[in-house]
Formats: structure tokens, sequence, C-alpha cells
């Protein structure tokens, strides 16, 4: 019976929670009396507790307690009180107290949650018993640190210290089978046959039982892997022996082809050593050659002087004829020039009369010519004359080009004034086409911003675009207007506003097309939805319009909240879209407000009883709770506006599409007032030009007789100027025969002279040509001696040339001697003064002594050779390794394989020493779960379940229940049974284990709430009967309530918790006050 010890009353909903004691014998006769120590003490053993039973729990401002102390009895402790009095507060305690983690619980997983609330330190004590001496565990919870600190007998002590005493007493609080809390009583029956056989191990079984199956299962685990480990190995083992069988022949091949190698890389030692003999060879040979023909060269040399000399002679002579011939050319040379000079004079002479005869044919000419155009001149003038006789008068001609005149300014007045008007018509042309230009230049930016709202759309849903365009293409098909999607129709006329209306209104419905008419929707979802297979979202507007419809409020009523206007206000809208928004989403119901709204945002919800809110930077949600009628908000942040921001004024590109029709209308009448007046200035033009060419025509004939009269005037003076220019053509003739007559004397005179120098001439030329005959006898014979000494000279050469040839011939040869010594001693490795060795010598005898042999055999060896393709170096080092493998991994699965079977003998005994005794414990629980259910006309069974014997981690104990004599036998889970009978059989499997357990308590808190009367009466039976049986564990049964007429037994203790505001007070509980207070009231009963 839980009784205060000190309590801090506080009236209210809020009290804090405390147990009332109670008269055990007042309430339920067959009930144990117990009472607690006014202050918590380590107790003596009292009665049958066995090791490691509570004898005393105490709590200090622990969950729903100020100060309690409980003080349980050895055997069935049944804790009643109603719900939230602190029945379950007692279980946690226990837990707690002995170690146990918060999370276990269910309810937190923070330690510091358990002390009472505007407390900053709680604690729990709990007392054992011990036969050599209770224990005391106190635990100490600090709220600030959320930390504990532990106590054993008072002494500080940590926390594991603490867990190694209670696993000492065998107490398991994170075990099912023995500690099973209210918020972990469904969770047993989810509990699987592993976990339910761990659980039932370590509860009831021997020590060792759960040690052993846990060394199983690392033995199995162990197996397995050693198991693997020499499938893994011999499996290797058997690839790598298979591989080095594969890769042998090609060892050997590689082994052949060495040796081929090896005779190659002999021949290639030799062979630059007999490469080398044979240059030297060809040098001692081409040496002699050289010198023989150094010694002809000498010769030749030798026999060119006598040549030389004789040359030189013959030279001298040749350059003095040839210095006699150059002074006869020189004579010759001016004898020729007196002779050309004197056939120039006489050509001058000759050209000078042609000239004077030329002269007079020229006067002649001109005396001829002048009579000619003095005769035309004449016959112009009579013709001149006669003409002028005939020109008419000119007088009456002037009224008429008067006439003319005028009209011609007139039409030319006119046409100034066409033109005029022509330009002015062209300046209003420009001004309306800039004005065009304009209109439509904003049209394009108005499209443009509507470009970039359906690129967004594009660019995000793909297919609901598609179906704009196809929309666009095939708006004949509907009756009644549709609308493109929304989000294309909205303009924002503030494009800051638009993420109230992008976070109101759902994407969804932002990229549904409106439509007016239901018929047009199914037509078009058909076309769309079902033939093109896109994905796209359509609504049809309401037939009322509700585009209109006034809020519910006025605004002026919010504006001191700060709401400037309603969603509906921010943009404009078709009137289908705007009657659907205002119908699905009441946009103009929902006001926006600013910073100010959101700072007063709890006034304005209290006050204005608004469902929907925006401030500037969040939308809230009221809503009114149907059970406690509680007005709750809810806020989120608000998104940015994705779609809405591009602003389009499509009423301002209605008037520019307006302004753009009237000035197109404008235009066309001016280009038709421009065609009739280029039409009647091309008439003016046209007149004009005739009249020009009338008037024209007049002032030619009016002036036609004047010309006429100087022309006349004008002939008259020629003719006169041509008589007087006369010649007399005789005295000319006269003149010039007497010039020729003088030229011809002057002639003859040079024509004497002319012939004495040619004559001249003549005898130096002879002369000049003996000279020469002389020079060539001279050249031909020197000729003759150079082409000896030419031939003797090219033989030197040849000579000359083959001795350097054979020097230079040999001097490569001495260089290649050289070279192919220093490499034949490189290839053998020979220093510059090494002798060749002698297994060098000895393998060189055996070899071929000349190189085309050497060539020979080389070739046939590198065809050997290369027929060994494929092989790689390393294969002989992977061979040899793989060898050497072999050889280990053969060791090392023979050790493997004594590990294995140590490990199975090992597995074989333990197996023994837990399987038999698990089978027998499994039997026991099988056994009394059996009977229990029997008791209760159902039935049930526990067996020892796995798949595979082997495999020890899976051995789990299954428990099949059945409630109905129609039903088989079904296994315990979550889901097949109902609640009660998952309670009924956790329940019976706890009893079974209950005379079993070597735990020293056993604790369940409310498993009774799911049972039906009937099962929850047997089931009390049951634990009465087992829990209050000699030699059996402690018992803690908590539950809120019990059915009328159990039947109880001395062994129980009743443990009554209260709970209220008017608890007594713990200093004045006195239980035999109390009931002699009942004897009196009970005496003076029947007096009265």
């Amino acid at each position: 019976m839980a009784t205060p010890s000190r309590k801090t009353s506080t009236p209210g909903p809020l009290a804090s929670k405390r147990p009332l004691p109670r008269d055990p014998s007042s309430e339920v006769p067959s009930k144990r009396k117990s009472s607690a120590p006014p202050a918590p003490r380590p107790l003596q053993s009292s009665g049958p507790f066995v090791e490691g039973s509570i004898v005393r729990i105490a709590m200090e401002n622990f969950l729903t307690y100020d100060v309690c102390e409980v003080a349980p009895g050895p055997h069935l402790n049944m804790i009643i009180g109603a719900n939230g009095t602190g029945k379950s507060s007692i279980v946690c305690a226990i837990c707690l107290g002995l170690a146990g983690k918060p999370a276990f619980m269910g309810r937190a997983d923070k330690v510091g949650f358990f002390v009472k609330r505007g407390c900053s330190k709680g604690m729990v004590e709990i007392e054992l018993f011990r036969t050599s001496g209770n224990l005391v565990i106190t635990r100490e919870i600090d709220v600030a640190k959320n930390q504990s600190f532990w106590f054993i007998n008072k002494k500080s002590t940590t926390q594991k210290v603490v867990e190694e005493q209670v696993a000492a007493l065998n107490i398991q609080v994170g075990n099912l089978c023995q500690f099973l809390p209210q918020d972990k009583v469904g969770e047993f029956a989810k509990l699987s046959k592993i976990e339910l056989l761990e659980a039932t191990e370590k509860s009831i079984g021997p020590p060792e039982m759960h040690r052993y199956h846990c060394e199983l299962k690392n033995f199995r685990e162990k197996e397995k892997q050693l198991e693997t480990s020499c499938k893994e190995k011999t499996e290797y083992l058997e690839k790598m022996i298979q591989r080095n069988e594969r890769y042998k022949q090609d060892v050997e091949r590689f082994y052949e082809r060495k040796r081929h190698l090896d005779l190659i890389e002999m021949l290639e030692a030799k062979r630059p050593w007999v490469e080398y003999e044979n240059v030297r060879q060809e040098y001692e040979e081409v040496k002699l050659a050289r010198d023989r023909v150094k010694e002809e060269v000498r010769k030749l040399k030798e026999g060119q002087i006598p040549m030389t000399l004789r040359i030189e002679e013959i030279e001298k002579q040749r350059h003095n004829l040839e210095a006699r011939i150059k002074e006869k050319a020189t004579d010759i040379k001016e004898t020729s020039q007196k002779c050309k000079q004197r056939q120039d004079v006489i050509e001058r002479k000759d050209k000078h009369i042609e000239e004077l005869q030329q002269a007079l044919t020229v006067k002649r000419n001109e005396e001829h010519d002048r009579q000619r155009r003095i005769s035309n001149t004449r016959k112009m003038i009579e013709d001149l004359q006669n003409e002028l006789k005939t020109t008419e008068n000119c007088e009456n001609l002037q009224p008429q080009i008067d006439a003319i005149t005028n009209d011609l300014r007139r039409v030319q007045d006119e046409k100034a004034l066409c033109e005029g008007e022509i330009i002015d018509k062209r300046r209003e042309k420009e001004t309306l086409e800039k004005e065009k230009k304009n209109v439509e230049e904003h049209i394009v930016r108005f499209d443009n911003l509507m470009n970039q709202k359906e690129d967004k759309l594009r660019q995000r849903y793909r297919d609901t675009y598609d179906a704009v365009l196809w929309l666009r293409n095939n708006r004949n098909k509907f009756k009644q207007r549709v609308c493109e999607p929304i989000m294309l129709t909205i303009n924002m006329k503030d494009n800051k506003n638009a993420k109230y209306v992008e976070n109101h209104i759902p994407l969804n419905d932002l990229r549904a097309f409106v439509f007016e008419s239901q018929e047009d929707m199914e037509v078009f979802l058909r076309e769309v939805r079902d033939n093109k297979k896109l994905r796209v979202n359509a609504v049809v507007a309401p037939r009322v319009s509700h585009a209109d419809r006034a809020p519910s409020r006025s605004l002026n009523e919010l504006k001191p909240y700060g709401f400037f206007s309603y969603l509906r206000e921010l943009f404009d809208a078709p009137d289908p879209v705007m009657s659907y928004l205002c119908c699905q989403y009441h946009i103009h119901e929902v006001p926006v407000g600013t910073e100010r709204t959101r700072e007063r945002i709890e006034r304005v919800i209290q006050e204005t009883r608004l469902k929907q809110i925006y401030t500037a930077e969040e939308k809230y949600v009221v809503k009114t709770s149907f059970y406690s009628n509680k007005v709750i908000s809810i806020n989120t942040s608000l998104k940015v506006a994705q779609f809405l921001t591009v602003t389009v004024d499509l009423e301002q590109r209605r008037h520019l599409e307006e302004q753009l029709k009237e000035i197109n209308k404008k235009l066309q009448a001016v280009e038709s007032d421009l065609i009739a007046l280029h039409e009647t200035n091309k008439r003016l033009e046209h007149k004009d030009n005739e009249l020009r060419q009338k008037k024209k025509e007049l002032l030619e004939r009016k002036t036609k007789k004047r010309q006429l009269e100087q022309k006349i005037s004008s002939k008259l003076g020629s003719l006169k100027l041509m008589e007087q220019d006369t010649c007399n053509l005789e005295e000319e003739e006269r003149k010039a025969s007497a010039k020729i007559k003088e030229i011809h004397v002057q002639k003859a005179k040079l024509v004497t002279e002319l012939t004495d120098l040619i004559k001249s001439c003549t005898s130096l030329h002879i002369k000049k040509v003996d000279l020469i005959l002389q020079n060539t006898t001279v050249i031909s014979e020197k000729n003759k001696l150079e082409s000896d000494y030419m031939a003797a000279s090219s033989q030197l050469r040849v000579t000359e040339q083959h001795f350097i040839e054979l020097d230079e011939n040999r001097q490569r040869l001495l260089q290649k001697c050289k070279e192919l010594m220093k490499r034949a001693r490189q290839v053998c490795n020979l220093g510059a003064e090494q002798t060749v060795p002698q297994e060098y010598q000895t393998a060189f005898q055996d070899l071929p002594n000349t190189l085309d042999e050497i060539d020979a055999l080389l070739t046939e060896e590198r065809s050997r050779a290369s027929c060994f393709t494929g092989l790689n170096p390393t294969v002989v080092e992977e061979y040899t390794k793989r060898e050497e493998e072999i050889e280990q991994l053969t060791e090392e699965l023979k050790i493997k394989k004594v590990e294995l079977d140590q490990y199975r003998e090992s597995i074989s005994q333990v197996k023994e020493r837990w399987l038999n005794p698990l089978k027998e414990l499994v039997e026991k629980i099988n056994e009394k779960f059996s009977n229990f259910f029997s008791s209760m006309q159902c039935a049930g069974e526990v067996d020892l379940h796995t798949e595979n014997e082997e495999d020890y981690d899976k051995y789990g104990i299954r428990i099949r229940v059945k409630f109905r004599s129609s039903t088989q036998l079904h296994e315990l889970t979550p889901h097949h049974q109902s609640g009660g009978e998952r309670s009924v059989s956790t329940m019976l499997y706890l009893m079974a284990l209950q005379e079993l357990n070597r735990c020293p308590f056993r604790v369940v808190d409310e498993i009774n709430q799911g049972m039906d009367p009937i099962n929850e009466r047997r089931v009390f039976e049951m634990v009465v009967n087992t829990a209050c049986k000699e030699n059996t564990s402690q018992y803690f049964f908590i539950t809120p309530k019990l059915l009328q007429n159990l039947p109880y037994s001395e062994k129980m203790t009743v443990l009554f918790v209260y709970n209220g505001p008017h608890m007594l007070e713990p200093n004045r509980w006195n239980l035999k006050a109390f009931q002699r207070r009942r004897r009196r009231i009970t005496f003076t009963q029947p007096s009265q």
C-alpha cells in the first residue's frame, strides 16, 4: 500500500498527483495490510522475499509525485488506481531506479523529462532484498544538465557499477518477459520468434544458456566464414593449378625461344668481329692502290712542263698580231666615219630639194581650195537671200505667244499648289508611319512579355503549352468562350504582389484552362487528353458570375489592421477566370496586409475572425476547433513568385490595337489622296509641256528672219576676206627652181670626196685581212698545244680524283675499322685494352666465319624465335610465383580445415550443452502454457522453431493459440489475433514463466485493458494462484480497474493509488487512528 511521507498540496486543475493510502481490511477482507516507514532507510527481510526482490520504492519530485514511498510485498502486488493517478509512475521509477534506459518506457528519451514539471531535481530510490544485506540504489536526476547521479547504500558510484550490481541479481528491466510497461504491452506480440527466445533465455534460463546461445551463433558465424574461406581458397587453388597447367607449355616454349635468342645473341656478338676483319682487309687493299695512283700523278705532272713553255711563247706572238689588227681596225673606222659624214650631207641636200618641191605643191593646192571656197560662199549667200524673201512677217505672232504664256503661268500655279499638297500629304504619311511603328513596337513589347510567360509555361509544363497552341488553332470547335491557362490570363497590376496570388492558387489550377460550357470542356479533354495524350487541367466557370461579388467586409474596416487590398483587386483577368477564382478560392474575401499586420497578428485573428490572411511575407490560415471551439492559426512563409511576375496590361494592348487600326485607316486615306494628287500633277505636267512646246515653236518662227539676216552678213564678210588673200604661183615656181640648181652643184662636189674615201678604206681592209690570217695560224697552233695539254691535264685530274677517292676510301675504311672494333668490343663488353675472352673465342670457333653464313643463320634463328608468338617475358615469373602461391595456399587450406574441424567440434559440444536444456525448458513452458489455455477452454502451445538446425541465429520460440474450437492453432502475431486475445496470450505466457523464472520480480502494466470480462476473470485467477505460490518471484500487476467478486489470496499485497486536491498531509497520516475512528462510528450508529 502506497503511503505519502510528504506532499505539497496545490489546489486546482494542475494539482500534484499523490497516492492516498487506504485500509485494506476495510475494502477487501482478503487483502494483506502493509504500511510504509516514515523515512527511507534500508529494510531487513520481513518475509519470504527472494534474492533481488524490491522491498521499498521511494520517489521525490518524480512525474506525478512530490514525495512518495511504496513498500511492496514478496508475492503478488496489485497496484490499483484510476487513470492518471500515477500507477505507471511507479513502474517508471522501478525501471529508471534500476539503471533502465528512458527510451524503453516509450514515454521520453531523456531522463530529465521524468522530473516533475517546475522542479529542477528529482530522486528515485529502490531497495532490493539480499540475504547478505539489502541493496539501496539511489538515482538523483538533474533537469538542467539532463544528468543522473548514482548512489549505492548512500555512497556515490557510477551507472556502470549499478548496472553490474543489478545484473548480478538477474534483474533485466529491458526484457519484456520480465518487465512489461504500459507503453510496451503491444510490442510483446510484435516480438519475433528469435527475440522472444532471447528474452525467455535471459528471463528464466540458466545464466549460461544465453551465453551458450551467443557462443553458438558466434561459432556458427565463424564456421560459415571458415567454410566460405575454405571453399574460396579451394576454388582459387584449383584455378591456380589449372592456370599453371595451361601455362606450362608456354613456359617450355619460352625456354626453347630463349635458346634461340642466346644463339642469336652470340651470332650478333661474332658478326662485328667478322665485319671488322673484312673491312680491315679491304683497307689494306685500298691503301696499296692509293700508293700506285700517287706515283702516276707525279709522272703526269712532269710531262706537262714543255707544253706549258711552248704555249706561253705562242701566246706572246698572238698578242703582237692582235695589236696590229686593232690599229688597222681603228684606221678603217675613222675612214668609214668620214664616208658616212659625206653621205649624210648628200642625203640632207636631197631632202632639201624635196622640201622645196613639196612647198610649191602646197601653195598650188591652197590656191585651188581658196577658189573653191569663194564659189561655195557665193552660192550660200544666194540661197539665204532667197529664203529671206520667203519668210513671213513676225509681228503677228506676239499675241499668240502672250496668250500661251498666260496659260502656262496658270498651269504652273496649279502645279505648284498640287505639289505643295503632295508634300503635305507625304509629311502626314511619314508622321502616321512613325506613329504606326511606335504602336507596333509597343505591341511587340507586350507580345514579348506574353512570350516570357509562355516560355515559362513551356519549360515547366510542356503538355499545357502544347494544348495552348492546339487551342489557338482550333477555337472554332467550341461554342462558348474558352480561356487559356489562368497563369497566362492573369495580369498583375503590380508584379510585387504576384507571390500572394501564386501562394493562394494551387499550381494545378494556375495551369488549368477555364471553360464557360461543360460540353466545350469535354470536347477539349477528349481531343487533348484522350487523342493527344497530353496531361492538362480544365475547369468550368460558374454559370452565374461571381466576378463582381462584394466582400463580406469593407476594406475600410480592415485598413486599421494594415490591410491594403483584397486578392481580387491585385490583378486583372477575364470574367470567367475571375468568376471561377472568386467561387473556388474566395479571392474577394482574402485580404492582403503589410508588416504592420504581422506585428499585430494575434489581435487581427481574434478581432476580425478572417479565415485566411496574407501579411508581407506569411500566409495565415485560421480554423476553429470542432471540439474545443478554440481558434487555431497556421502560418507558412510565402514562396517566391515564379509565373506571374511578368505584367502585361491587356487593356492598354487593346487600346494600342485600336489605335493601330485607326492609323491604318488614316494611312489608306492619305494613300488615296496621294494617288489622286499624283494623277492631277501628271495631267498638269503634260499640259505644261504642250504649252511650252507651242511657245517654243512660235518663238523660233519669230527669230528665224533675224537669224537669216545675220548669216548673210557673216557670209559676205568671209567672202571679202577670201578674195583679198591672193598668191603669185609663177614667181614661186621660178624661186624654187633656182634653189634646186644651187643644191645640185654642192651635191656633185660631195660625191667626188666620198669616192676617194671609199678607195682608202678598201686598202686598209686588205691589210687587216692579211694580219688576221697570220693570227689564225698562230691560234691554230696554240689550240693544238692546248688540246694536248688539256688531254694530259684531264688524265692528271682523273688520276688525282682517283687518288682522292682512294684516299677518302682509305680514311673511311680506317674510321669504319675503328667503329667496328669499338662496336665489337661493346657487344662483348670489353674495355679498350682487354682481349676477347676465351668463352667467346670458343663459342666463335663453332659459328660461321663469313657474314653471309652468319646472316643466313641469324635469319634462320630469328625466324624460329619469331614462331614463338604471344609469349610474355613475365609468363615464367608469374608461373614461378603461382607455383609458390599454390604451395602457400595448400598449407593455408590445411590450417583452415583443421581450424574448421575444431570449430565444428566446439559447436557440437556447446550445442549439446545448450539445445537439450533449452528443449526441456521450452517443454516446461509449453506444458504450463497449454494447461493455462486448457483451463480457459482454449488451446495454446509453445515450441522451439527453426528452419535449419545449423542456423543458431534463426532459432526462436513460436507461440500458437486457438480461442475457438472451430479454428486451427495460429501463430501469435500483431495482426491475426484481436487485442484482447493478444493480451490474454501475453499474460498466460508470462504466467507460464512465473514458476520457472529465476528473475527476482516481474512487472506487468495494464495488460488486462483489452480483455473481455470472462477472460479477465480467468486470467486474474491464474495470476493469483501462480504468483502467490511458495518460492515464486515477486510480481507487480498494475490495473486501473477490477471486476467484482474476484478471488484474492492472503499473500497478495494491494496498493491503492489516489489523487485529488484534498489529500491528507503526509505528517497527519495515522492508520491506527483511522481504524479507531472507524470503530467508534460503527459502534455509535445503532444507538442513534
